[in-house]
């Protein structure tokens, strides 16, 4: 049995957000802050019900994604695989996966945010067929109305 056959895909459930978040933290380039917390995951998931994805190999999470929509775009934050599953067609098939839930609830197409010094996750992307769009700005502010409430980690 292939290593690659051991790999199941599931619905993300937020009994698996410790596993997924530890995972999350090792991986270069996804970058977490306070609305990563398991209450925002939670409230996340139960938004957007069946189409965030984790693989599994004996019972582990080995890569997990979030996806959602707004009911005009989707999005995808936060795809991770375990350094030793990579190269191994774990990752496009939980994009290809999600990208087939977000057609079949209308939603022509899916947005992802990349930090522009993810110079190995441009390169995944691109592999994939996703453009990088240098004609937008992500602009973005904390919705406290204190000072400081538009900092990056908000």
């Amino acid at each position: 049995m292939s290593p690659r056959s051991s790999v199941r895909i599931r619905s993300f459930r937020i009994s698996d957000y410790d596993e997924v978040y530890a995972l999350w933290k090792k991986t270069e380039g996804v970058g977490l802050n306070i609305s990563d917390r398991r209450e925002a995951v939670r409230r996340f998931l139960k938004r957007n019900p069946e189409l965030s994805l984790v693989a599994t190999s004996g019972g582990r999470v080995i890569a997990a994604v979030l996806c959602g929509h707004d009911g005009r775009r989707g999005y995808l934050h936060h795809l991770a695989v375990a350094r030793t599953w990579r190269h191994q067609g774990v990752g496009r098939t939980l994009v290809t996966v999600c990208l087939e839930k977000l057609r079949l609830e209308g939603i022509p197409k899916c947005n992802l945010f990349l930090f522009t010094s993810n110079i190995p996750g441009r390169a995944f992307w691109r592999r994939l067929g996703w453009n990088i769009r240098a004609d937008l700005r992500l602009v973005q502010r904390g919705t406290s109305a204190e000072p400081g409430s538009s900092r990056p980690n908000c």
